[in-house]
């Protein structure tokens, strides 16, 4: 199984782009995604931008997650 957690499109250089997922940064390759551009939430699966988000509903996932982290604090 998966999980998909989105991250923020800071950088762009060619097809790789620099996505910051809440201060970890990886690089991310653009090529199934050509229309992406900095700013934008991707969805990103063994290194590749697979899906682009819209803010609200990345925000809405994040915040999700986040409510899932403090659960699991306790």
């Amino acid at each position: 199984m998966c999980l998909a957690v989105p991250g923020k499109v800071i950088d762009i250089e060619g097809k790789t782009a620099v996505v910051d997922f809440g201060g970890v940064k990886r690089e991310v390759r653009l090529d199934l995604l050509p229309d992406v551009k900095v700013g934008d939430y991707v969805i990103v699966h063994t290194g590749f931008a697979i899906e682009k988000l819209d803010e609200k509903r990345a925000l809405e996932i994040l915040k999700a997650w986040a409510e899932v982290e403090r659960a699991l604090e306790g």
